[in-house]
């Protein structure tokens, strides 16, 4: 659905973007994760037409360059930063972005009222956007990239400053697409979001592809070892292994076991392990 191939991007002196290659197949969710500065805005911002790379190409399949407005049509962008206009309702914003797209007349009121209902607004939507609660312009913000119901959709950082309900709110409307048969990528700082439901992930870091595949793979690939944490006779014992069922045994063999935990490796440690854990202030 979408091809990447040796995208480069420079600001100045700063690499944002090293030579990077991915492809994304239809109908995955797939998941761009890196720490602050990894470049995964940048190349989101290629991804759509918005920056021009300086060397390589990007590709919709079937309708070239997102350079090309035909190609412009088929993506649907939720930017981290909220495109929305305060003073007009909900329904004004997405009719105003439908039109942009070409929807007229009954198509365009079906649109809007189907992306209203999905994210929970039909209630709303005559109110201003100023009214609105940040999980509710969220919200809006994924209906405004659905309205002219493009095949392939970027979610940059999607649920970032919400609260918990209209968090889990905007994941379930994810879900929900794709079972539709969107292809979706998704950026998040939310290791738990990626592990939830991206069928392959790409870590970035510095500009540069270092990992890309499904999770499981990349749990057991780079996760490192399960951590035991046990207290029983001996006092507190805490082990990393390969083998828990195996380490577990002996530390029974050992003496009466109160208390135990078991850590099991997963994507936030996968990511750490990759990108390292000195804080990114960029």
């Amino acid at each position: 659905m979408l091809k990447l191939r040796n995208l480069t991007k420079r600001f100045g002196e700063v690499i944002a973007v090293d030579d990077l290659s991915i492809e994304v197949r239809e109908g995955e969710i797939f998941g761009l994760l890196g720490p602050n500065g990894a470049g995964k805005t940048t190349t989101v911002n290629m991804a759509v037409g918005i920056l021009k790379p300086d060397s390589g190409y990007v590709e919709i399949a079937g309708f070239g360059s997102p350079s090309q407005p035909e190609a412009r049509s088929k993506i649907g962008i939720a930017p981290q930063l909220l495109a929305l206009y305060e003073n007009l309702s909900a329904e004004e914003n997405l009719e105003f972005f439908g039109r942009i797209y070409g929807l007229r007349g009954r198509h365009l009121k079906e649109r809007v009222d189907w992306c209203l209902a999905l994210v929970g607004l039909a209630e709303r939507r005559r109110s201003p956007v100023r009214t609105f609660s940040g999980g509710m312009m969220r919200r809006l913000n994924l209906a405004a990239a659905l309205v002219h119901d493009p095949p392939l959709l970027l979610l940059d950082e999607p649920t970032v400053g919400v609260d918990a309900q209209s968090r889990n709110a905007i994941l379930e409307r994810i879900e929900e697409l794709r079972h539709n048969g969107k292809t979706i990528i998704y950026t998040t700082h939310y290791m738990e979001e990626a592990q939830r439901f991206c069928d392959r992930v790409g870590i970035l870091d510095h500009g540069r592809l270092l990992a890309l595949d499904r999770v499981d793979n990349l749990i057991t690939t780079y996760g490192g070892k399960t951590t035991i944490v046990a207290e029983g006779t001996e006092g507190r014992i805490e082990v990393e292994t390969t083998d828990p069922l195996g380490e577990l045994a002996r530390l029974h063999a050992r003496g009466k076991l109160t208390s135990l935990t078991i850590r099991n490796p997963d994507l936030e440690q996968v990511f750490l392990n990759l990108t390292g854990r000195h804080l990114r202030d960029m």
